[in-house]
């Protein structure tokens, strides 16, 4: 019994120093070694990125001043047009109301006119005799001349109805032209598509948009956030998307004096006159992002973003100074301008001070194989 007492005393100690052992080695890790990294003098700038495209600075839609079809299209998309070019023919399609009305003060113009010349005639005689006086015969031969106006005023209405124009003018409304010297940008009408005059009740239909893709402009949105720190004259470098690691220096020529909501935000419009004389082929459209600076100071004392840390309750920003070997004390600082990447140091610190790359995490190969758990 004494034998089978002091085995089972044997088998719970062992036991026990082995489970000690295997725990202790199970939860031994490597010893973590900080890197410390000091501050630097460096040049920072505070930038914000608007997002836009580029556009030209005008553009002008091209509207007929009178309804009917497109006859013919003379240019296309692309085309380079000048100042009073022929773009388009319109064939006009007369309103039959307003054809009817018009025939009809034509024929009694002309009823008229013939009664006037016969009563004129007439007391041109008398008058001639010495019958009626100079005044009569005056009233009598106004009366003449008017009616010849009218018949003239209604014949130029009835073409003007029939064919769009009177006696086949150069100018005539039913010819489309160019109003500037330009490029086309878009025509949203074929042949055959009917086109309604542009009115004070009507804007119209649009044959064709014209711009002079010389002058380009950045039309963009920035935050409310920033806004007030732009002024106009900045310089801002504009990227496209059509065109990889090239930049595109711009001025900002233009600040919205009103926001408009967007997904919750307040962005304000912005324009910048940009310079893409380097491109052998502009386009209208392009996507674009332009940087503004909205602060900078050179040569201040700076540290990485990464090694601040702040306080949970305050908010407040700190680091963790080096005291010695791998022994740190926090030391609460003042921050000024960051880049996103950098950040300005007013006070806490100074150029010698070496401080704790505090989220520094153990590689997969500093952990004991053992203690990854499939």
């Amino acid at each position: 019994m004494k034998i089978l007492k002091y085995l089972g005393i044997t088998f719970i100690v062992a036991g026990s120093l082995f489970a000690t052992a295997y725990f202790i080695k199970s939860n031994s890790k490597s010893k973590v070694t900080f890197e410390i990294k000091s501050p630097k003098i460096l040049n920072i700038e505070k930038k914000t990125v608007a997002t836009g495209k580029v556009v030209p600075e005008d553009e002008i839609e091209i509207k007929p001043q009178i309804s009917g079809i497109i006859d013919k299209l003379l240019v296309e998309e692309g085309d380079l047009v000048n100042n009073g070019q022929l773009l388009a023919i319109i064939k006009v399609v007369p309103n039959e109301q307003a054809l009817n009305s018009s025939k009809g003060r034509y024929e009694r113009s002309k009823i008229n006119l013939k009664n006037s010349k016969i009563e004129y005639k007439r007391n041109l005689d008398l008058f001639n005799k010495n019958v009626i006086a100079k005044r009569e015969m005056e009233t009598v031969e106004l009366n003449y001349n008017q009616a010849k106006q009218e018949v003239s005023n209604a014949y130029s209405d009835l073409q003007i109805i029939r064919l769009g124009s009177v006696g086949g003018s150069s100018l005539a409304n039913t010819n489309i032209r160019s109003t500037i010297e330009g490029t086309i940008l878009e025509i949203p009408v074929k042949e055959g598509q009917q086109v309604t005059e542009s009115n004070n009740f009507n804007p119209g239909t649009t044959i064709a948009i014209i711009a002079d893709l010389n002058k380009m402009i950045f039309e963009g949105k920035v935050d409310e956030s920033e806004v007030g720190k732009l002024k106009t004259g900045m310089p801002l470098q504009v990227n496209l998307g059509a065109i990889q690691d090239e930049k595109f220096e711009a001025k900002l020529r233009f600040i919205a004096p009103k926001g408009n909501e967007e997904s919750g935000a307040v962005k304000f419009k912005i324009e910048g006159i940009v310079n893409l004389d380097s491109l052998e082929v502009v386009r209208a459209g392009y996507s674009a992002n332009a940087s503004l600076v909205l602060e900078r100071k050179d040569s201040v004392l700076s540290i990485s973003e990464s090694l601040l840390q702040f306080d949970r309750k305050t908010g407040k920003s700190y680091i963790e100074l080096e005291i010695g070997d791998q022994k740190f004390e926090r030391r609460d600082i003042k921050t000024g301008i960051s880049d996103g990447i950098n950040v300005e140091i007013i006070s806490g610190i100074d150029i010698n001070d070496k401080i704790k790359v505090w989220n520094k995490t153990e590689s997969y190969e500093e952990f004991d194989k053992e203690d990854i758990v499939e």
